[in-house]
């Protein structure tokens, strides 16, 4: 199972929307009916959050009778999760569990389909996520990729060693910095060293300067695709990612180059899952 957001996100959300409590449902006095809400997928989805969505009804003071887990894929018409209580509950939870549900859901989705057909092309291949979610999403960003087949590429700057242009311009250039790599590897001994090539030219110093991964970046498949094969040839045991560009309408010709990880940004950005939702009287 994957994991889940802590209890204080779960009250962060509801906080969000309901700082005051729902003045529509008090002044129409309809607080203390019982009754019963539903939602339900309009499309074919990869469901994410549902386990949050069905927290937060439940913070609200409902009751939840069915949920279906994170990474469930769906058709239209399937109901992914329902809950039973008072309207004020209902009404409180609603929409916060919808957006998470839909928001989650439609990354998922989206990863769910790259990772796909990356993986018709290339069964070993990897695809990973950037660190590029939105600020104060990246919990809810991590777990919808995951549920949609992917993993992250860094989950931020503590736990990886990333080297950009924009690190080696501070100790005199590239060339300089991979006269340090084998002194870095001892630094650092349980993690990758990973370095980021902005033309083939010096993704071929990389992989022969002994870096454990060559990322490259904003490359077109057709460029990568001798480039590839040349970086088997100069430095056997090196792993390729590309990165820069990469999304639903290409993975397919980024796979077919042979590279070991595609690193996507637009997993997080698009058109969030659409999710009917029904609340009625019981």
């Amino acid at each position: 199972m994957l994991y889940q957001l802590s209890d204080a996100d779960i009250e962060r959300f509801i906080e969000e929307d309901l700082p005051y409590g729902d003045l529509t449902t008090l002044l129409l006095g309809i607080g203390n009916i019982s009754g019963m809400i539903t939602f339900t997928s309009r499309e074919r989805t990869t469901i994410c959050c549902s386990e949050e969505a069905a927290r937060v009804l439940e913070k609200c003071g409902a009751s939840v009778t069915f949920c279906l887990q994170s990474g469930t894929t769906v058709d239209a018409g399937s109901t992914i999760l329902k809950a039973s209580g008072t309207a004020d509950a209902l009404h409180a939870g609603w929409k916060v569990a919808l957006n998470l549900l839909e928001y989650a859901s439609g990354i998922a989705t989206r990863t769910r389909n790259i990772v796909i057909q990356a993986k018709e092309i290339n069964p070993g291949i990897n695809v990973v996520s950037t660190r590029k979610s939105f600020p104060g999403t990246k919990k809810v960003a991590i777990k919808a990729i995951m549920a949609g087949g992917a993993l992250p590429h860094r989950l931020g700057l503590s736990e990886s060693v990333l080297v950009f242009r924009q690190h080696t311009t501070f100790i005199g250039g590239l060339d300089r910095f991979l006269q340090t790599v084998a002194t870095l590897k001892t630094k650092t001994p349980e993690h990758k060293i990973i370095v980021e090539a902005d033309t083939a030219e010096e993704a071929l110093k990389i992989a022969v300067a002994g870096a454990d991964v060559v990322q490259l970046d904003k490359l077109s498949p057709q460029e990568l695709s001798p480039l590839v094969r040349q970086l088997r040839h100069d430095a056997p045991g090196i792993t390729i990612s590309s990165s820069g560009g990469i999304n639903a309408d290409n993975a397919s010709a980024y796979a077919e180059t042979g590279v070991d990880i595609l690193v996507l940004s637009s997993l997080y950005f698009g058109k969030p899952s659409d999710i009917a939702v029904s609340i009625t009287p019981s």
